[in-house]
């Protein structure tokens, strides 16, 4: 039955292009005391600090005329809900960032051309309020005639300064601006080049594609550079990779500049290659795709680049990113881009620390600024000493350094940063009197030329494992749809379930048009989805023909992307993925007319390169019935049915208003057919879990498809399995990076736990909505809360002091008086250290849940290490023998301890038993 009228809403707004134009670096919630970037003053609505003015040099950006080494966090507003922002910058902040750097997304605040969007997770004022922003680009873009993207195009710089002006007019209106008392200090001018979920590289990297336009890409550069200069937004702006930007325009590698800011360093998929003028260029792979294994990046090399650059005459970088988030509705780029954008980032997809990679960076930072002195007194390059084949020194004095010497107590501002940038040995060099033992493909920063603070290849940090990790839990089998194999049916999700079957081709309102229209021209973007069907009209003698052969007809389309199926007759009879292949489909045909409909699916929008507004989607080049007796009938320029989207889509029946307009069947389940049967709906209701932990939903034993929440569309799923090679059991991560080195979630789905914000659930009666393309089942879907569940670490003894053990003295100079190296543990917040499931002083072998106790071992280790933790969010404790003893004279040891977080419903029943 058909739903009534009442029940149909206007088309859904889609997302599509992002195309960023303008970066906002914004001041952190300063921190207190001597290094705090500006002063803050009261009120909650502005201003937030006194005002100050932000300029640059060639050296670095100047805030209230002090140079800054400046470290920047990315993290986008719109891949959190609001109710995460205030958790993920004070993290940002407590890792020792300076600066948030966020976009501001064109295609999500003016969906449609005039109409403005500014709430839920796109309240940009909201944001700014807490730090601040930057810019995005919509598919409306591209039904304006005559419109190319990123070039000397009169309708696209239109378009384009007027949304730009609108943003810094609000910035303005809210008094957001340094000079104004907020916190926004830089902005960017970007060329766009993305979609909302997709912003790759270094901040606008139009160089790379310029040539590809010509003269009128460079007039287009130029242009632009003076329209943001024109908004007298009153701060520096920037342009990145642009060598030719205008003397007013900030550009990271401008000829006869040593001025190397702001830069990009960190993401999965960045490789590090070093420029001797300029400082470091950092390129990208490539993102997570469906069916592919998933990259990482170790905390040792996202450090290494990082201080390479601040070593060779970096004063900004950004990490890209350092919270990445999830792609929500349908918002992930591609093609076929998965839904989370966790990017293997410091503060995880849900918004937890990832650790070690967090609390080494941490460290990484509060290094770089015991640095500052030295870094921001330096006029022109550092001191350079050769220390040996593949090892050097950057020096950071106000006075020449005699580097074979000693540096005495009383000598000048100085910080030195010694690299060995050979992949494989340790290498002892000497200087300033002393010689330093240094890992293979690492830097040792020295804040006062002489002792050693950090060194990037040395992790003095915790291990988090969580309670959820990529590919788990375990799945039985290899191939769509997977089962999982959890063991205790309590776990699932629900087993009462309803189920709605979407019509195959035409349902509502569509349309006829001779051949093959292209995808987006049609759907707009409102849908991911598009049906074509025409009829084809098979004589007896085909059907015979086929018989004696043995032999069947086929359906052929030249290139498809991103998803294509086949349907014969209202039944599947095949698909096929990729971006612009080839599709060749075997079809059963019966004698008489036949309905033939093609699904054309986008999976992502192209989202980086240049001609963006060329790439579409859907079908291109001929469409052919082949096989036949008397040879291939081309149904190209046949009369085709167009129907945008999926009836239930635009029935809205995910949403809990909307439950009366569509006939919901109950699905007893363990039915085989229903198990395997595609383009079904199903939804069911379910509890939340207890606590504040994030909610995680595995939709492993599904296949693929949408999946709603209480309305909320959370994303696309999909299961497919990446190859079983290309992952190693252990990670050599050093050498220029590569995707390839350390992937892992080889032989398992690329994603199967989908993050459900707890902004979107109630305490009971949630709806689940899922539309399900290819078949699963919906009785194995679990619920799961998101957090840490096992710390441990292991320090020696020989460790470098904690970096709270400095203190800045007379000239910048620092002391930290043999102060024991420390061990640090801390669960996620609001949960405790309830056990201590291993602890040694000694020898202990092993590595992280998999400790053993050696030949040497303190017998109070864990005694002690439970009083000084158990019942604590975190603790600290020092690896010496003045806490445990020394159980073997002359024998170098390390203090080992694995322990267990408790979250706060846990707490809570152990003190309802006291």
């Amino acid at each position: 039955m058909a739903a009534s009228p009442s029940c149909w809403p206007p088309p859904p707004r889609g997302f599509s292009l992002a195309l960023c134009l303008l970066l906002v670096l914004l001041c952190c919630l300063a921190a207190p005391a001597a290094g705090e970037l500006v002063r803050r003053v009261a009120g909650d609505d502005g201003p937030f600090f006194e005002p100050f003015n932000v300029t640059y040099d060639h050296r670095a950006v100047r805030i209230g005329g002090e140079r800054r080494m400046l470290v920047s966090a990315g993290l986008h507003y719109p891949r959190a809900t609001p109710e995460m922002w205030p958790s993920l910058i004070a993290k940002c902040k407590e890792g020792g960032a300076d600066v948030i750097e966020t976009y501001v997304f064109w295609n999500g605040h003016e969906p449609a051309k005039g109409q403005y969007y500014f709430e839920g997770r796109f309240d940009l004022v909201k944001f700014a309020k807490l730090v601040a922003a930057e810019v995005g680009f919509p598919v409306w873009l591209r039904d304006i005639p005559g419109i190319e993207f990123r070039t000397d195009n009169e309708p696209f710089k239109a378009e384009m300064q007027t949304f730009v002006t609108k943003i810094v007019d609000i910035m303005k209106e809210e008094k957001l601006y340094s000079w104004q008392g907020g916190p926004i200090i830089l902005q960017q001018v970007r060329k766009p080049f993305s979609r909302l979920s997709d912003w790759y590289f270094i901040e606008n990297e139009y160089g790379n594609i310029q040539s590809q336009y010509g003269q009128a890409g460079k007039r287009y550069m130029q242009w632009a550079a003076q329209m943001a200069l024109g908004l007298d937004a009153g701060v520096p702006w920037v342009m990145c990779r642009q060598t030719d930007a205008p003397e007013q325009i900030v550009g990271d590698l401008k000829p006869h500049s040593t001025l190397a800011m702001p830069s990009t360093v960190m993401g999965l998929n960045q490789i590090l290659t070093i420029s001797q003028q300029y400082g470091l260029r950092i390129g990208m792979d490539g993102y997570a795709d469906w069916g592919g294994p998933l990259p990482h990046r170790p905390a040792q090399d996202s450090a290494f680049a990082v201080a390479r650059f601040y070593q060779r005459g970096g004063s900004l970088q950004n990490y890209y990113m350092y919270f990445g988030g999830t792609n929500f509705e349908r918002t992930a780029g591609g093609p076929l881009q998965i839904t989370s954008y966790d990017y293997d980032a410091p503060i995880d997809e849900y918004g937890i620390l990832r650790q070690p990679k967090w609390g080494h960076l941490k460290d990484l930072h509060a290094a770089i600024k015991l640095c500052e002195p030295a870094l921001t007194a330096v006029d022109d390059s550092p001191q350079y000493v050769k220390l040996g084949s593949m090892q050097e020194a950057h020096i950071y004095s106000t006075a020449k350094v005699h580097a074979n010497g000693s540096i005495s107590a009383n000598a000048q501002i100085c910080s030195a940063f010694l690299a060995n940038i050979d992949e494989h040995k340790y290498v002892s060099v000497w200087i300033f009197g002393k010689s330093y033992n240094l890992p293979p493909w690492s830097v040792s920063i020295l804040p006062d030329c002489e002792n050693v603070a950090f060194n990037t290849a040395m992790v003095g940090t915790q291990t988090s494992v969580f309670t959820i990790e990529s590919g788990s839990p375990s799945y039985s089998g290899r191939h769509n749809p997977l089962v999982l194999s959890l063991g205790d049916g309590s776990r699932y999700l629900s087993s009462t379930w309803w189920t709605f079957k979407e019509p195959i081709g035409t349902w509502g309102d569509s349309f006829a048009a001779q051949g093959i229209l292209e995808h987006l021209n049609v759907t707009k973007d409102i849908s991911d989805y598009l049906w074509y069907t025409t009829s084809v009209n098979i004589s007896n003698d085909n059907v015979a023909f086929w018989r004696s052969k043995g032999v069947l007809p086929s359906i052929t389309i030249d290139k498809i992307r991103d998803v294509a199926r086949v349907f014969v007759n209202g039944k599947l009879a095949g698909s096929k993925v990729g971006k612009w292949v080839s599709l060749n489909q075997q079809v059963q045909l019966v004698e008489g007319l036949n309905e033939l409909t093609l699904l054309s699916e986008i999976v992502g929008l192209q989202n980086y390169g240049a001609f963006l507004e060329k790439d579409g989607a859907g079908f291109r080049g001929r469409v052919k019935l082949t096989g036949l007796s008397d040879g291939d009938v081309d149904l190209t320029n046949s009369l085709w049915t167009y129907q945008v989207g999926l009836k239930g889509e635009f029935s809205m029946i995910y949403s809990p208003e909307k439950q009366g307009c569509s006939e919901w069947t109950q699905w007893s389940g363990m039915q085989k057919d229903d198990i395997q049967s595609p383009f079904t709906w199903y939804k069911t209701t379910f509890d939340a879990p207890e606590g504040t932990d994030p909610v995680a939903i595995g939709l492993g034993s599904m296949g693929k498809g949408q999946a709603w929440v209480n309305g909320h569309l959370i994303g696309r799923y999909w299961s497919l399995v990446a190859p079983k090679s290309g992952c190693t059991s252990s990670c050599n991560y050093a050498g220029a990076y590569s995707e390839s080195k350390c992937q892992s979630n080889c032989g398992m789905p690329t994603q199967s736990w989908y993050h459900i914000p707890r902004e979107w659930l109630q305490e009971s009666d949630n709806l689940l909505v899922l539309f399900e393309e290819t078949g699963g089942d919906p009785s194995l879907i679990s619920l799961e809360v998101h957090y840490t569940k096992t710390i441990c670490s292991r320090i020696s003894e020989n460790y470098y002091p904690p970096l709270s053990a400095w203190s800045h003295v007379s000239k910048g100079r620092a002391s930290v008086n043999a102060v024991a190296p420390e061990l640090h543990l801390q669960c996620d917040d609001g949960h405790v250290i309830s056990k201590i499931t291993f602890a040694s002083y000694g020898t202990p072998s092993g590595g992280c849940q998999n400790f053993s106790v050696g030949k040497c071992h303190a017998s109070s280790t864990l005694d002690l290490v439970t009083e000084a933790c158990v019942g604590k969010d975190k603790c600290a404790i020092s690896v010496t023998n003045d806490v445990f003893g020394d159980p073997c004279p002359r024998v170098v040891k390390d203090l080992a301890v694995e322990a267990e977080c408790s979250p706060p419903s846990a707490n809570k029943e152990s003190r309802d038993e006291m």
